[in-house]
Parts: C-alpha cells; structure tokens; sequence
C-alpha cells in the first residue's frame, strides 16, 4: 500500500471495531487467537476501552428511545445496490441518496449501530476531523453523513462475515459461508437476518425515508434477502473483470493495513490476497445467478459501470423506469449538476493487469466474462 494512502488515514481515526461491544469484540479477537501485532497493540487497546462505552450508549438510547425503537419500521421497499467490489457500488450509491425521497445507512451508523440514535449528532456537529477527507483506496470522500456498506454494521453488532478477516489478515477467509448461507443452519440464519432487519428499522426511524443499502457481500445473499424484503428492489453492476481484480486486491491490502490488529505480510506474492479475491468471486456469483431466477423481472436490474461512468444520467433514469422507484424528473437536474461538476473532477486509481493475471481470470471468471460481455 503506498505511503501516501496511509497519510491519507491518520493514526487516530476510528477503525470500525470500535463500535463493537464487549462480546463481539471477545469474539472476534479469539477468533484470530489474539495473534496481535505489536504495533498493532495501541489499536487493540483503544477498541478494548470503547467497547463497554458502546454498551452503556446503547443501554441508555434503549431506555430513551424505546418507543420509537419498538415501533420502527420500514418506509417503503429497500432498494439493494449489490455487485462484486470495485464495480462501482459505492459511486452508485452515492448518485442514488442525491435523491432526497431516498435515505442510506450513514458511516456513524455502521460504525456505531448500537447506539447511532443517541449519538450521532455529536459526532456529525463535532467529530467530523475524526476521519480522513479521502478513502485510501479509492479516493472517494469520507464523512460521518456519506452512504455506507451495512455489512461494517452487521460486524459490529457481531455477526459472521468475511470481514472479520480484515482484523487478522495472516489467518486467511474466515466466514465464507457467509457469502452465500450455503452450510449455515436455519436458526443461524435467520439470526443474522433478523439482526439485519433491526438494524434497518433502526435507520430508518432515523431517516424516516426508503433505504437503499449497497454491500458487495449480499450479492450471493439475493435469495435470502428477497425473501426477508419481499417488495425489495436489486440494482446488479458489473465490470470488466481485468479492472476489478486489481483493484479488489488493492482494496484489501489497504483495509488489511488500515483496519488490521495484525500487520499484513509484507510480501504481496505470498498474502494470498489473489486467491482470496478469486475464490469470494466465483462463491457469490455461483450463488447469484442461481437465486436471481427466484426475484421478480421487476425487481432486479443489470447495469454496467462503464455505462454509469459514460453516461449517469441516463444510467439512472433507466434505472427509476426499470424498478418503477419514482418520477426521475425530480432528480435529473441534480444529478446532471453532479456530472458537470464533481464527476469530472473524480479520478479513478490506475490499475495494470499482467497476461498471466488475464489468462488466470479467464480461466477462473469465464462466466462472468461471457455473460456480461467483457
């Protein structure tokens, strides 16, 4: 990971364990068999005192707010923006809440999901140099307010994900099953659904607006989340493969990095982050294409990201009339503002691809590459 990305995160921001409590957070580290890194160790430290703060907190928003708990519900279908990393999720959700009739799960909210309606206005009126203005591997802006993956909530309320790998990244995947449910018993799933789902009605008694959720994760969860969201809608992007592999791999060794309690190895050919990428590919796009045939025509639309990049406006307005969302004339303006302004000021990282690395994607993502048309 370049230094100047590690600049770009400044050693006392949050990391997103610091919203766990204390038997997530026990979990977690003996999950990895507390093989801490030493310089890791101020980390470890700072988590381990803010997790019985994340317990108190949210003790007291349950007493304070326990009516508005209890009756919380959804308002209206979520929208599910899914799709392999570094498709381009996070700019599509980003372009979708420019749309004010639609609401998002906030950075505080994920990172704080046990108490965020007690205390997220603090930290949005006087936390914001807590974080960084970019994220590292991306150059995306940062915020307390921006959109963001809910699944960052899901690990931190301490449920299994493969993020949990991201704490000990030498330990290798942990929680695939979790990408698909293959394996995972009926009680635990439901579990895991039904702490999403509170989770949800919690932002959305706070937003008081449809949510439309991105996480990469729920692309081989299609089935299952249909299921618990029955009028839900599936927004599915895609791209070429050969861009996002690298990039997906430079992803990981930056959260690796950033949010580790144990320092990567310092030898990318032996990290196994390639593999890693290619196996969590193949795992959700396997369990995709076999539950989409269970979501409605309607609910479920296909876009590629080198045509929301050539053309947003139109990518979005194709999107409103597919899944019947609402009347795309409101947003237009907005969103053409935001093209001939900020869109073409964004900068993608560069990415190169060796012919060994195509021929091994090839190989391995063939499907993906036939059935999308790369």
């Amino acid at each position: 990971m370049p230094e100047s990305s590690l600049n770009r995160y400044p050693f006392y921001c949050p990391r997103f364990w610091h919203g766990m409590r204390p038997s997530a957070w026990w979990r977690l580290l003996r999950g990895g068999g507390f093989a801490i890194s030493p310089s890791r160790l101020p980390l470890a430290v700072s988590v381990s005192i803010a997790t019985p703060f994340n317990t108190l907190l949210m003790g007291l928003q349950n007493v304070l707010y326990r009516r508005r708990i209890r009756e919380a519900e959804l308002h209206g279908p979520p929208v599910f923006i899914i799709g392999h990393w570094r498709s381009g999720t996070t700019l599509l959700h980003e372009l979708m809440v420019r749309d004010e009739r639609f609401s998002s799960p906030s950075t505080f909210q994920c990172f704080a999901p046990s108490h965020f309606l007690l205390t997220e206005w603090f930290f949005r009126r006087f936390a914001k140099w807590l974080l960084p203005g970019k994220r590292p591997m991306d150059n995306m802006d940062t915020g307390w307010d921006r959109p963001q993956e809910d699944e960052f909530a899901l690990v931190n309320l301490g449920l299994p994900s493969p993020y949990r790998r991201i704490a000990f990244p030498r330990g290798g995947p942990v929680d695939m099953e979790y990408l698909d449910f293959e394996g995972v018993d009926k009680p635990a799933r439901e579990h895991w659904i039904a702490t999403m789902q509170a989770f949800l009605h919690r932002v959305s008694a706070s937003t008081t607006r449809p949510l439309v959720i991105k996480s990469p994760t729920h692309t081989g969860r299609i089935g299952h989340l249909a299921a618990a969201f029955p009028q839900a809608r599936f927004i599915h992007i895609t791209r070429d493969p050969r861009a996002v592999f690298p990039s997906t791999c430079r992803l990981w060794r930056s959260l690796d990095e950033v949010q580790g309690l144990q320092a990567p190895k310092s030898d990318t050919s032996d990290d196994g982050i390639e593999e890693y990428v290619l196996d969590c590919f193949e795992r959700m796009y396997q369990a995709f294409h076999q539950q989409r045939k269970q979501i409605d025509q309607h609910h479920l639309i296909d876009i590629r990201y080198e045509d929301l990049i050539a053309d947003p406006v139109g990518t979005l307005q194709k999107i409103y009339d597919s899944l019947r969302l609402a009347d795309f004339e409101t947003v237009r303006e907005d969103i053409q503002t935001w093209t001939e302004t900020e869109h073409q000021s964004y900068q993608t990282n560069a990415h190169q691809l060796s012919s060994s690395q195509e021929q091994r994607l090839r190989e391995r993502w063939g499907d993906y590459f036939e059935r999308y048309g790369y």
